[in-house]
């Protein structure tokens, strides 16, 4: 497997808050953290980065390839579980990274099967020849009043409340994060991204992107489409092939 990445401070920031990282381990598996932080100008970058660094050395320090489905479960909430106490304590030891916190969204591949879990709004897509399909619900205002039925998927995408989110990493001395584990294709990429993409880029244009471009012109292509719609926000896309 090869994993791509790129990272955009897009066009109406001045810093860009977003982190991420990924890894390779003997016998092919691979992972990856995209996080995206909250909390003003130096609490955010401080949680997001924080968080993606403490994520990713769990990772690499507790992955065995002798480990069967459940052990993996457990070994990705716990390390988001780990790094949500340690931005939690350091927001309430220092003042000036107070309500600050981060999503996140992590992938860990092996063979065939993505083994994912998130907090927040930043997103899972698998992208295969003829489809796309997104494997993480956002957990915001909006995507609840969405389930609820209170607004249709469309009017979700131009809600006034549609950045809220009503869980992250670091916010809370505890936090709920979803698990799944998805079958990759041998012909599909995963994409984990912000909502810099997601709430700029159509799944549709994703999709035609990630048919269009070579692997390794892919994220380039994925952050000047969201650029290309105004930019709003930072932009990271980690694209697993």
């Amino acid at each position: 497997m090869k994993v791509y990445s790129r990272t955009d401070v897009g066009k109406k920031r001045t810093a860009n808050q977003d982190a991420f990282f990924m890894g390779e381990f003997e016998g092919g598996a691979v992972f990856a953290v995209v996080c995206d932080g909250m909390g003003g100008a130096k609490g955010g970058n401080v949680a997001s980065e924080k968080a993606a660094t403490l994520i990713s050395d769990y990772i690499v320090k507790s992955y065995s390839p002798k480990m069967n489905s459940t052990a993996i479960e457990n070994l990705l909430r716990a390390a988001v579980d780990s790094a949500n106490t340690e931005v939690y304590e350091l927001a309430r030891e220092d003042e000036l990274y107070s309500g600050m916190g981060t999503t996140v969204v992590a992938a860990l591949v092996i063979d065939n099967l993505a083994h994912i879990v998130h907090v927040g709004d930043s997103r899972a897509y698998l992208v295969g020849p003829s489809d796309i399909e997104k494997l993480t619900v956002d957990h915001s205002v909006v995507e609840a009043m969405v389930q609820s039925g209170e607004i249709s998927k469309e009017e979700a995408k131009s809600h006034p409340k549609k950045n809220i989110i009503t869980r992250a990493v670091g916010a809370e001395s505890t936090v709920m994060c979803d698990y799944n584990i998805v079958l990759k294709p041998e012909n599909s990429a995963l994409l984990i991204c912000t909502d810099g993409l997601s709430n700029c880029v159509e799944e549709a244009d994703i999709l035609k992107a990630t048919l269009e471009c070579s692997p390794s012109e892919c994220a380039d292509r994925l952050i000047e489409l969201a650029n290309n719609a105004g930019g709003p926000d930072n932009i990271t896309a980690v694209l697993i092939y």
